[in-house]
């Protein structure tokens, strides 16, 4: 048998990937299926043949069945895990993938010998174009999308062609909370389960971490805006027309797709408060072991506290790369009297490097972690571009008669077809697109749904209590050294080679290095409870001006006049975020027109207290840059006042908020929508078990149904949604 070949150089390891992707073949793909014209292989059972670390005999050895763990699961050469009959499944692969790869081999082998990488980047540099997706260079997107067919461990998940007419379960919404839910009601072999997604799956842009800001207003991308403010509580006011955008993933793993992989689970407190207020069972000892169900930590130091796991689907790591400012940001921190320590361990407050929903330094999405391991399963069927328009329900025609939910409507390729729900239907549509999907069905508040002609079925708050993380974007200072992250410094071949070859390098970073929760003057006295949030990037607004402009609609007058001087500048910025605002929002629709955005009114800063304790959070961003840490950099602030607020004094109390009514900057956390609380809560939507108020066989399940918004980037919450919620289902229809 042909023996696996062993590469010692990085060019010929290359040159064997192009040939192979140029290669007119079938391709070894998982689950055995074979695609004419082209050798595509996106399978685990690759690694060992192109990887220089793993020999055949380190396949066998990690696929071998009897080093499977007691659980049924036994580990992958890429670190992750699969189940026993996977890991035959997937030598038995190998073994296809080998014969196949060596006869290609001997096609190279025969051929004249391809220019080096170097002259092959060296061309494309020369000739480069930019992509519709941003100013990305093609070289770099062709390179990525190389090493993301390479070595990406699972195959995509199939699109499903032929929907039933019935299923067990429809989860409206393939995001980070829908698709750790049907992940989990399909591992009951006689339960059938639909996912209904709006948008399609990922692509190799998304893929990468750097990438994460040309991601939003594309067509992954819900792209909403918000209403323009009232005159007498103005917020966004440096941004275009008045309007913030607020970017929601459709995509296969919603949001997970488009935000900055940031892992933060909240503060002990914000669970016991859910529990408090009249939901049993979510408590921070009831839902911990959630968090550590999905988890898989490759620290080695964090993973075997009792506050994280290894083994679970999600993916959790630190970037492996970043800046020299990054350790200079958890040095300012203990040198203002705060731990450098685990924030999603027993104590939050403190600073420290990012923990990200990343793997081997490409973005983990709920989409890759919990629905491409399970898409051979017979029993769950996805249908993506399948946007749904309406819930349809059965009874409520008298007091034993009660409502429920028995199917819904939904569009695909321009027809509206239905598809009903034996058990129940699951929204997990998130903040903005479960209540609108609600509303447009006739549940909420009554004279809201009344005004736009929809019959009323139930009257619920729903769409109320929206709450978000709001701060003030651009804070930006400057150092000397050039050492920060600007993408004029990292668009070359070396950069992309070093991650496509080695996962390693800038662009496993998502720009997010540090994270920091602080205690402001008005915190709680216990100091275990902050209120400010800070993500520090190596970068400001001019590190990618054009991109961020776009992304943040800010208008051409303030970044010019404030950004634009900086470009050849080097800056690093803090984002001090409220952890708990006081303010809320709301969603209401615009029409009853399913298709169309709803209105989305943020309501920022209506109450007083939170412009103070976040001017009070900026006056601890500038003593982060104050520290010997920073100082070392000649670390200061950027003295150019925002446009509008020049009448006040710099600095003062009043520019401060005066500047965060103009760059109000949010880093896209809507909750709340679908309020979860007792019966005694007049805006109460769902009870502790998810189940949407007077109607059977219907529940909500996202970030919605937060009764208060947690301290903490949501994502990890959310998908700790998903599987406390998938557990619910499962014991309220098996006892």
């Amino acid at each position: 048998m042909t023996q696996p070949i062993k590469f010692k150089r990085v060019s010929n390891k290359a040159k064997l990937a192009f040939t192979v992707l140029e290669s007119n073949s079938r391709s070894c793909r998982d689950g055995g299926r074979r695609v004419p014209g082209r050798v595509q292989v996106q399978s685990s059972a690759f690694v060992p043949i192109v990887d220089r670390k793993i020999g055949r005999k380190n396949m066998k050895t990690a696929t071998r069945v009897g080093q499977c763990a007691p659980n049924g699961y036994c580990p992958r050469q890429d670190g992750t895990t699969a189940t026993a009959t996977a890991c035959r499944r997937s030598s038995r692969r190998s073994r296809r993938c080998r014969r196949s790869i060596a006869g290609h081999i001997q096609i190279y082998r025969s051929k004249p010998k391809a220019p080096a990488m170097a002259s092959l980047i060296s061309g494309a540099m020369n000739s480069a174009a930019w992509t519709g997706a941003g100013m990305i260079p093609v070289f770099v997107v062709g390179l990525a999308y190389l090493r993301y067919s390479m070595y990406d461990p699972e195959s995509r998940v199939v699109d499903v062609q032929e929907v039933r007419e019935e299923y067990d379960f429809i989860v409206v919404g393939a995001g980070s909370a829908g698709a750790v839910i049907a992940n989990r009601l399909s591992e009951m072999q006689n339960w059938t389960v639909l996912v209904l997604e709006a948008g399609g799956d990922e692509t190799e842009i998304s893929d990468v971490p750097s990438f994460v800001g040309y991601l939003q207003l594309s067509d992954m991308d819900w792209q909403y805006k918000t209403a323009p403010p009232s005159s007498d509580n103005p917020y966004c006011l440096a941004m275009v027309h008045d309007r913030c955008n607020w970017p929601r993933g459709k995509v296969l793993g919603g949001s997970s797709v488009l935000n900055a992989m940031v892992y933060v689970r909240g503060n002990k407190r914000d669970y016991d408060q859910w529990a408090a207020a009249g939901n049993p069972g979510w408590a921070y000892a009831d839902v911990l072991p959630y968090f550590l169900k999905s988890e898989d930590n490759r620290n080695p130091y964090l993973a075997r506290t009792k506050y994280h796991a290894r083994g679970g689907y999600l993916t959790v790591s630190e970037a492996p790369w970043r800046t020299p400012l990054a350790t200079a940001f958890v040095a300012a921190g203990e040198e203002l009297g705060y731990q450098n320590r685990d924030i999603n361990g027993q104590y939050q407050n403190g600073f420290m490097l990012t923990q990200t929903t990343t793997r081997r330094g490409s973005r983990c999405s709920t989409a890759k972690a919990f629905l491409r391991p399970i898409r051979l399963r017979s029993n769950i069927h996805v249908s993506m571009h399948s946007q749904v328009t309406r819930i349809h329900f059965s009874g409520g025609k008298g007091s034993s008669d009660k409502l429920r939910a028995t199917g819904v409507t939904y569009l695909r390729d321009g027809k509206r077809r239905t598809v009903t729900a034996r058990k129940e239907v699951i929204l997990s549509a998130g903040a903005i697109g479960s209540p609108q999907l609600l509303m447009v069905s006739g549940v909420g508040p009554a004279d809201h749904l009344t005004e736009l002609g929809i019959k009323s079925i139930v009257d619920l708050k729903v769409g109320h209590n929206l709450q978000d993380h709001v701060g003030l974007g651009g804070l930006t200072f400057l150092i000397d050294d050039p050492i920060t992250f600007k993408k004029s410094r990292f668009t070359s071949a070396s950069v992309a080679l070093d991650y496509i070859m080695n996962e390693r390098g800038p662009l496993t970073s998502s720009g997010v290095e540090g994270l920091a929760f602080v205690n402001t003057k008005y915190a709680d006295p216990s100091g275990e409870f902050p209120d400010i949030q800070f993500h520090f990037a190596p970068s400001s607004v001019n590190s990618d001006g054009d991109q961020i402009r776009k992304i943040t609609g800010l208008r051409d007058a303030v970044y010019n006049t404030v950004y634009k001087p900086l470009v050849n500048a080097e800056t690093w910025t803090l984002l001090p975020l409220l952890l708990r605002p006081k303010s809320s929002g709301w969603v209401r629709l615009k029409s009853k027109n399913p298709l169309a955005h709803p209105v989305i009114e943020p309501n920022y800063f209506a109450h007083k207290e939170d412009v103070q304790v976040l001017v009070d959070g900026i006056r601890i961003a500038f003593n982060v840059s104050n520290t010997e840490a920073f100082r070392k950099y000649n670390s200061r602030p950027l003295l150019t006042p925002m446009p509008g607020c020049k009448k006040f004094e710099l600095f003062s109390d009043e520019y401060w908020e005066c500047a965060l009514r103009h760059f109000t900057f949010t880093i896209y956390h809507p909750a709340g929508t679908c309020k979860m609380g007792p019966d005694t809560d007049p805006d109460a939507v769902v009870d502790h078990r998810l189940r949407v108020r007077g109607i059977d066989g219907l529940r909500v399940v996202d970030a919605s149904i937060m009764p208060n918004i947690i301290s903490g980037n949501p994502n990890a919450p959310v998908i700790m949604i998903g599987e406390k919620g998938a557990d619910m289902i499962k014991k309220d229809w098996l006892t």
